[in-house]
């Protein structure tokens, strides 16, 4: 009788164990993708796939993200969520992409073609910068 017990008790726990890590497991592997208007993609910061349109923004006096890599023949697009007037530039002369001032949620887009390192500012906000890696 007392075995009979002990057996349902462990069965018991054992059902009601699985649930929990099935949820755990579903939780976890939920962490690893986000879902964007665009569907279903791997939740990797900074890195874009071939022929992808990769964002950056322009909030609070900074770019974000500051680092980007992104494969030949990705165009990066650059919006500003600032109130102020910014700019994108490229730091090599004479520069490779050069946008015009940007209001509050303007944007300018730009094709990387060759691979490099593109380092870029604001023209007015010389403290304001960031790079692109073309791989």
């Amino acid at each position: 009788m007392l075995q009979e017990r002990l057996s349902r008790t462990r069965q018991y726990r054992v059902g009601r164990a699985r649930p929990i890590a099935l949820g755990v497991i579903a939780l976890c592997c939920g962490l690893a993708f986000r879902v964007d208007p665009g569907g279903l993609q791997l939740w990797v910061t900074g890195v874009a796939q071939a022929s992808e349109a990769r964002d950056v923004t322009i909030n609070n006096y900074t770019f974000s993200p500051g680092t980007l890599t992104v494969p030949l023949g990705t165009t990066v697009t650059w919006t500003n969520r600032d109130f102020d007037v910014h700019t994108v530039t490229a730091d090599d002369t004479p520069p490779t992409f050069k946008s015009a001032g940007l209001d509050t949620d303007d944007s300018f887009s730009f094709t990387f073609n060759k691979a490099g390192t593109y380092p870029y500012h604001c023209a007015l906000h010389p403290h304001m910068t960031g790079k692109i890696v073309v791989q």
